[in-house]
């Protein structure tokens, strides 16, 4: 459904894409992280055919967005970081407007407003100046906007900004019945809403992609090694040697200790070697209590740190 390949982008002398190459499936969300000035928003606006690249080709439904940017748009929508929305228009006006300029057939608008009025809960805010509602539900009616044309393929630059958690969970859950039905690139700073909503993740650093992957795929990648998470009621010192006199265990990382003296650890093993069946009866046998032995997963602010600081 999307094809970016080769991409490169000069604003002047500033190089703010390298060669970025990646693809999208028909129906899959794709998580595109990045810190700032990375290259993200960049990207997107190439695909949605607000300027050109230097060099590189993207095709957006089997349209090239520099050769054919007109057909590209009519199977876009865009939710850009800052919504533009006019505030003195009604939430119905304002997305029949947004339905006129997109090439909607007049006769279809009204039934068509109402559509995505009930897909994004808004037809209880319908009768609203813009200017009156709260930050969730003005981003609702910016993604109202970008679904008003029916499109094949939805791009969203940071969809959640400045939400309250609860408005955050209600447009995560918006987003996330889109699947399938629609191909979605999702743009975030939140990391754990990439782990709860997308399928793939297309991480950008400096201009350069550094890793395309699923979540889970991305973990055993940049791992390197197995880690278990361990809570003994021990003596920290003592528990730490005994534990590092275990075969294959590489490290072990003391997290902390609660005020009745448990600690935590990380223990880390060579990959592919599971030590746990050897740490229960050690620290068993020196009279300790073991109260927690389980896997130690990188979370993907993990990952995302160690991929974009590793250079």
């Amino acid at each position: 459904m999307i094809e970016v390949e080769g991409l490169t982008k000069y604003y002047g002398n500033y190089h703010a894409l390298k060669g970025v190459t990646f693809s999208v499936k028909k129906g899959e969300i794709l998580g595109f992280l990045g810190p700032n000035g990375s290259g993200k928003t960049t990207t997107m606006r190439i695909l949605t055919c607000f300027f050109p690249p230097t060099s590189g080709k993207a095709k957006v439904a089997g349209f090239d967005v520099f050769e054919e940017p007109l057909e590209v748009r009519r199977r876009i929508g865009y939710l850009p970081e800052n919504v533009p929305l006019y505030k003195d228009m009604t939430v119905e006006d304002y997305l029949a407007f947004a339905a006129g300029i997109k090439g909607v057939d007049g006769r279809k608008i009204k039934d068509t407003v109402a559509r995505v009025m009930d897909e994004c809960a808004l037809t209880g805010v319908s009768y609203k100046l813009i200017a009156e509602l709260s930050k969730g539900y003005r981003q609702r009616v910016g993604l109202a906007q970008a679904l008003v044309n029916d499109p094949e393929v939805l791009i969203l630059d940071e969809p959640t900004i400045g939400l309250d958690p609860k408005q955050i969970i209600e447009i995560r859950k918006l987003i996330k019945g889109l699947a399938g039905q629609r191909t979605i690139i999702l743009s975030t700073h939140i990391l754990p809403e990439v782990s709860m909503t997308c399928q793939r993740v297309v991480i950008i650093n400096e201009g350069r992609v550094v890793a395309i992957d699923t979540p889970q795929n991305l973990t055993s990648k940049v791992e390197g090694a197995n880690r278990f998470s361990v809570k003994i009621d021990g003596p920290s010192q003592h528990v730490i040697k005994e534990l590092e006199t275990i075969q294959g265990v590489e490290k072990v990382i003391k997290k902390g200790a609660s005020a009745n003296g448990i600690g935590d650890y990380i223990v880390e093993s060579i990959k592919g070697r599971d030590i746990r069946k050897e740490i229960a009866p050690r620290i068993v046998n020196k009279g300790w209590a073991l109260l927690e032995l389980k896997p130690h997963e990188m979370s993907l602010e993990d990952i995302f740190v160690k991929l974009v600081t590793k250079e």
